[in-house]
């Protein structure tokens, strides 16, 4: 099995590209390369059986394929790109049987260099942990230089001096030469809790409102304050700010205030950060601007991704941005219609509901507004279609009609009863209830909330569950390189599966919870599924929306639409691995969770 010296080059560049040899310092790559062997199987021949002989190589597949079976049940096929035998050699058993699926070409690296090239820590990681942290560490890669600075630095970092401090007593005029004085746009109250006056305040608590100059500074203060963590990255401020609304954030050390943190501040550090995206689209004025929304959203997204960013804090931040889009919808619907008749709430379900939209997605709305407006449906209806289409022209296509808030549109009272009058078998027309949530409005949903939580019923839940274990990944023999069966649907087969459980759990449980991270979280505080489990399928989970998005975006850049669907072909080694132990996951969960509902 010695290499020629043609072979042996191919070799060495082709592995060195294989995670985790990538990982490798060059020169004990190199070394070890030197031990490579070249292994030509064909078809139906059997490398290892289980109980029998260890293997005695790591293969590093380059042709063909390998089935890898228990107990005459297939659980993967490895393929191109993609290594087997760790498990073997580690454990020094042979706990499977490894066949030939197709004549497979293989480069071989004998037991004695895998076990000195085990001695590398990064190395020995990739093959010494468990599902939950080669999900975790395949989210894992070096930041783009283009992106720096750095993300996930520190808040303290960027603070530039300390924070000023005046009494209780002070006035607002007091304040407003301190911060003309300082060459500053906000000041902190000394009182209980503590406030902070910013010049966003002096122009709309002021001046607007014809305020003078000897009022009390803590008349038009904001308090208590929301605040950000010394320690907390630079992305958990961008959540906290758009979350809060405000443009300065004082950050903590302890409990003292070291500073305070302002939307340029953030805007500095990163220009292609949500604060900036908030900058250009929270004071909309018309409707020219709308169609640079998605791509801005895309060129984002991109770049917090490229920089490492969990593809879920990255659906948190585009959940945000997308409510700031939608309230200033809103209110320029309102300026044409006039005031509403009543207060309403926009609900917003699915993806975007969950915050879980990491690129736009089609719309899927609703529109529930108090009971003293039900005798002028109409001023909704035309509200519904004018922000359903300024939606569309930001970048959101229609969804189904059934999804479209012009076809869920009602009072709160009608909401409740709808609510009330879920039939249990009918999971399909009850399950996007449970995902709503209010991202406009001032209506309370409480109610509605509430009237959701009741609904325990264990015909629904059983129902929910048949529904949500219908949703089936594909078996392994499907996730081949080529063939009809070599493309899989990321969110039909991969998220629905653990969405649609997740909110069963919910529903079961009586949880507010619209995440489905969330949900499952308190899913293990109820003991409805085992930590193992929860570690399992929570990574999974945050794997594939990750890949999702990236296909997604290859798919922008290469002028294609779509993007759900992708060709094993497409994918890396490693993507394939962890998209094919990310369904054998969501597989085994799917069972134990079968026993439960006697699915």
């Amino acid at each position: 099995m010695s290499l020629p010296e043609v072979a042996a080059l191919d070799a060495v560049a082709y592995v060195r590209r294989i995670s985790p040899f990538d990982l490798l310092p060059e020169e004990l790559f190199l070394e070890a390369a030197r031990g490579l062997e070249i292994g030509l199987f064909e078809a139906g021949a059997r490398l290892a059986s289980a109980g029998g002989e260890p293997l005695r190589y790591l293969y590093v597949v380059r042709k063909g394929a390998v089935r890898i079976e228990l107990d005459g049940q297939v659980l993967q096929v490895t393929e191109e790109g993609e290594v087997f035998g760790y498990t073997s050699l580690i454990s020094r058993k042979a706990t499977l049987d490894v066949i030939v699926e197709e004549r497979l070409l293989a480069y071989c690296l004998p037991a004695a260099e895998f076990e000195r090239l085990l001695g590398d820590a990064r190395f020995a990681t990739h093959f010494a942990v468990g599902l939950t942290e080669r999900l975790k560490a395949s989210l894992e890669h070096p930041r783009v230089a283009r992106f720096e600075p750095d993300i996930g630095v520190e808040v303290a970092r960027l603070v530039r001096r300390p924070p000023v401090w005046v009494g209780s007593d002070a006035s607002v005029g007091d304040v407003a030469r301190i911060m003309r004085d300082e060459h500053i746009s906000s000041v902190l109250l000394r009182c209980e809790p503590a406030g902070i006056v910013t010049d966003r305040d002096l122009r709309n608590r002021v001046l607007a409102e014809d305020i003078g100059p000897e009022a009390p500074a803590i008349r038009v203060c904001s308090r208590p304050l929301r605040t950000v963590a010394a320690a907390a990255p630079v992305y958990e401020a961008w959540r906290t700010l758009l979350e809060a609304g405000v443009n300065h954030l004082p950050v903590m050390r302890e409990d003292e205030v070291v500073g305070v943190l302002t939307s340029t501040d953030l805007l500095r550090h990163s220009a292609q950060g949500p604060v900036a995206v908030l900058r250009r689209f929270e004071q909309l004025h018309s409707r020219d601007g709308l169609p640079e929304y998605g791509p801005t959203v895309a060129e984002m997204v991109s770049a917090l991704l490229a920089a490492g960013l969990d593809a879920v804090a990255v659906a948190g931040l585009v959940a945000q941005l997308n409510g700031t889009l939608l309230r200033r919808l809103l209110h320029m619907a309102e300026r044409e219609l006039g005031d509403p008749p009543a207060p309403y709430a926009w609900l917003a379900s699915g993806p975007e509901g969950r915050r879980e939209q990491v690129l736009l997605g089609e719309q899927d709305h609703a529109l529930a507004y108090g009971d003293d407006g039900a005798g002028q449906p109409d001023w909704f209806r035309a509200l519904v279609e004018r922000v359903e289409a300024d939606l569309a022209a930001a970048g959101f296509p229609s969804g189904s009609p059934d999804h479209m808030a012009r076809e869920r549109c009602g009072t709160r009272s009608e909401w409740l009863a709808r609510i009330e009058a879920l039939v249990p078998g009918r999971p399909w027309e009850a399950a996007p209830l449970f995902d709503l949530r209010r991202t406009g409005g001032t209506l309370d949903v409480a109610p509605i909330e509430a009237a959701l939580a009741a609904r325990r019923d264990p015909l629904l839940v059983r129902a929910l569950a048949r529904q949500a274990l219908a949703l089936e990944p594909p078996l392994a023999m499907a996730l081949r390189l080529r063939g009809r069966a070599s493309r899989v649907d990321l969110e039909r087969q991969g998220l629905w599966p653990i969405v649609s459980l997740a909110r069963c759990y919910a529903v079961e449980l009586g949880s507010r919870e619209r995440n489905t991270l969330s949900r499952l979280d308190d899913a293990l505080k109820a003991g409805i599924i085992l930590e193992r489990t929860h570690a399992a399928i929570t990574e999974a989970f945050r794997f594939l929306l990750h890949l999702r998005a990236a296909v997604q975006l290859r798919a922008m850049a290469a002028g294609r639409g779509g993007g759900e669907q992708v060709a094993m072909s497409e994918l890396t080694g490693t993507e394939r691995t962890r998209l094919k132990e990310s369904f054998r996951a969501i597989r085994r969960w799917q069972e134990r969770a079968s026993y439960r509902y006697h699915s």
